[in-house]
C-alpha cells in the first residue's frame, strides 16, 4: 500500500471514528463573534468569524471551537465563507468588508494549508465593490465564489494566477438581490440569492466555460437562503435564514428542485451548513445583530453550531 493511499484510509478512519462521537453541539466562545460559515474536513470542523476576524477549528470530538487562523493586517475585513478542499489539502476563506468598516481592504480569496494553518496564497477579487461570499470547488480543482455585490460567479481554474469573472452578466437578478451560497452537483454550479429566495443552476460547459444560466423552480417556496452544501450527486443542504429558520434538502433534477424541511426552529439565524458523517452541523450567526441599524450594542446569545442527523448522502 502507496502511503498515499495509507493517508486516506486513516483520514477516513479518523473522520469516522470522530462522526460517531460527534457532540450535539458546538460552542463558540466570543462576544459578537459573528459566526457566518462552517465547513469539515477528516473530522474536523472550522468556522469562521466576521467581527473576530478569524477562522476556528473544532478537533475531532471536541464540543469547542478554538482559534486556528488569527486575524490579520485588514482590520476592516472580516471572514464569511470557509470551504475545506481535501484533495488539495486547502482550506478556502472569503475575506471582505463587514458592516462600518470603511475602506478596510479589498475583497480577497485566501488559501491556508488545512494542516498547519499557513497562509498558501491570496487572490483579490475582479472589478469594482467586489464581495466574496462563499466557495465551492469542483472535482478538477477549480474554484469558484459568489461576488454578493456584483452578482457574478468568479473562478479560480487550478494553477491558475487570478480569479476571473466566469458567470452572471445580470442573470441572476439585479444588484441587491445578494449571490450567496454555492455548491458544485454533477457538472453544474448551484447558487442561491438570499433576497430573492432564487435557485439558479450554471452548467460547466467545454473548456470549462460558464454554459446558459437556468433557474430552479422549486416545489415549495424558500425564504432567505444562505450557505449550501452539495449532499450526494443530485443533492444540496441548506438553510433558510428567514422566519423561523430551516435547515432543508434540495434535491435537482434538471431546472426543477424538490425541497424538503429537515428541521425547523433556528431563532438565532441560520447562516451555514456542513456535513460530518452522518450529521449536519448548522452554525447561528445572529447576523441581525451585526447588520440591522440599532442593535449595535444588543448583547448576543453564546454561539453555537448544532447537529442534525442526516444519514448518508
Amino acid at each position: 500500500m502507496s502511503l498515499r493511499i495509507a493517508a486516506v484510509a486513516l483520514g477516513g478512519l479518523l473522520a469516522m471514528d470522530a462522526a460517531r462521537s460527534a457532540p450535539a453541539e458546538i460552542a463558540i466562545p466570543g462576544q459578537r463573534v459573528f459566526p457566518e460559515s462552517i465547513t469539515s474536513s477528516g473530522g474536523r470542523l472550522f468556522v469562521g468569524s466576521i467581527a473576530h476576524r478569524e477562522i476556528l477549528e473544532v478537533e475531532p470530538g471536541a464540543s469547542t471551537a478554538t482559534p486556528w487562523v488569527a486575524a490579520d493586517d485588514a482590520t476592516g475585513v472580516g471572514v464569511y465563507g470557509v470551504f475545506a478542499d481535501d484533495r488539495s489539502r486547502t482550506l478556502w476563506a472569503c475575506f471582505s468588508e463587514f458592516p462600518g468598516a470603511h475602506g478596510g481592504g479589498s475583497s480577497a480569496l485566501k488559501a491556508f494549508d488545512l494542516a498547519s494553518g499557513a497562509v498558501k496564497a491570496r487572490y483579490v477579487l475582479p472589478g469594482h465593490d467586489a464581495f466574496c461570499n462563499d466557495i465551492a470547488v469542483g472535482p478538477d480543482g477549480t474554484v469558484y465564489v459568489t461576488d454578493t455585490n456584483n452578482m457574478q460567479i468568479d473562478r479560480l481554474p487550478r494553477a491558475a494566477a487570478s480569479l476571473e469573472v466566469w458567470a452572471g452578466n445580470g442573470a441572476f437578478g439585479p444588484s441587491g438581490g445578494i449571490l450567496d451560497g454555492i455548491s458544485v452537483l454533477e457538472g453544474r454550479v448551484i447558487v442561491n440569492t438570499l433576497t430573492t429566495s432564487k435557485i439558479f443552476a450554471v452548467p460547466i460547459g467545454p473548456g470549462g466555460n460558464a454554459a446558459s444560466i437556468s433557474e430552479v423552480k422549486l416545489n415549495r417556496p424558500i425564504l432567505e437562503p444562505d450557505g449550501m452544501r452539495a449532499f450526494g450527486k443530485d443533492s444540496v443542504l441548506l438553510v433558510e435564514s428567514g422566519g423561523p429558520g430551516r435547515l432543508s434538502k434540495l434535491t435537482i433534477h434538471g431546472n426543477t428542485g424538490e425541497v424538503a424541511t429537515l428541521k425547523d426552529g433556528y431563532p438565532q439565524g441560520p447562516v451555514s451548513v456542513t456535513v460530518l458523517g452522518t450529521s449536519a452541523y448548522v452554525v447561528e450567526g445572529q447576523l441581525n445583530l451585526l447588520f440591522d441599524k440599532g442593535t449595535e450594542n444588543r448583547p448576543t446569545q453564546p454561539f453555537h453550531a448544532t447537529a442534525v442527523a442526516v444519514g448518508a448522502p
